[in-house]
């Protein structure tokens, strides 16, 4: 098997933008990044683990409608909004991802706002992010992102490229689903602090078992401690 080439002091994160877990997850990620001082620091390396793919299909709608509202109690200020138009349900994230990627041409740090700004686009605005020209004026209000350049780069089929490579990678290390946090010592940790199940009766609803708001927040102090020497 293949190890994970983890950023020399930083995370990687394996999910799709559209999975409302991951939305919760990398909020709480630079949080606690923020929190000790460390966002010009560890670099957060976004891989594509895009759930259209893995599969098969889209998120159904009735799927992700039971996900919004236990996710939004768990971290409400990550940023939501409910009952949007369905016309504006993304029934692919690939330009999102393919996005995210691209940006990493013009720095780790550049990629991950990019990141986090199409979150909140899909989760509190209703930003149709299946569509390019969407992607493009989110990335208009990103620090740090040239959209030419950004444009220039997906245009090219290098970051669709990197795209799935990271799809044959995270079968290749049977990445357990969205969102997965993988540090540089091998450490990995699938919806880290969440746990919940389905219940089939009397409907479907979602319950949330556990939540451990700190265990993100220990992900990045495990890595603070493995920072390579200088």
């Amino acid at each position: 098997m293949t190890d994970i080439a983890t950023p020399d002091f930083g995370i990687t994160v394996y999910s799709d933008i559209a999975c409302p877990w991951a939305h919760v997850a990398v909020h709480r990620l630079h949080r606690a990044i923020d929190e000790r001082g460390m966002e010009h620091e560890i670099q957060i390396d976004h891989r594509a683990f895009p759930l259209e793919v893995v599969n098969g299909r889209p998120t159904p709608k009735d799927v992700l409608d039971a996900e919004l509202p236990a996710c939004a109690e768990l971290a409400p200020d990550a940023g939501w909004s409910f009952d949007p138009e369905p016309w504006t349900y993304p029934v692919s994230t690939m330009p999102a991802l393919e996005a995210v990627q691209a940006a990493k041409e013009q720095g780790a740090h550049a990629s991950a706002r990019l990141d986090r700004a199409l979150r909140v686009a899909m989760f509190r605005y209703w930003r149709c992010l299946a569509v390019l020209a969407v992607v493009e004026e989110v990335a208009a209000t990103v620090d740090g992102i040239d959209v030419d350049r950004l444009r220039s780069t997906i245009r090219s089929g290098s970051a669709r490229s990197d795209l799935w490579h990271h799809v044959d990678e995270a079968d290749e290390l049977r990445i357990p689903g969205s969102p997965t946090f993988v540090l540089s010592d091998g450490t990995t940790s699938h919806n880290p602090g969440i746990d919940f199940h389905w219940e089939d009766e009397p409907g479907r609803s979602l319950v949330i078992d556990a939540d451990e708001p700190d265990a993100i927040a220990g992900l990045v102090d495990a890595t603070i401690a493995l920072r390579p020497a200088d």
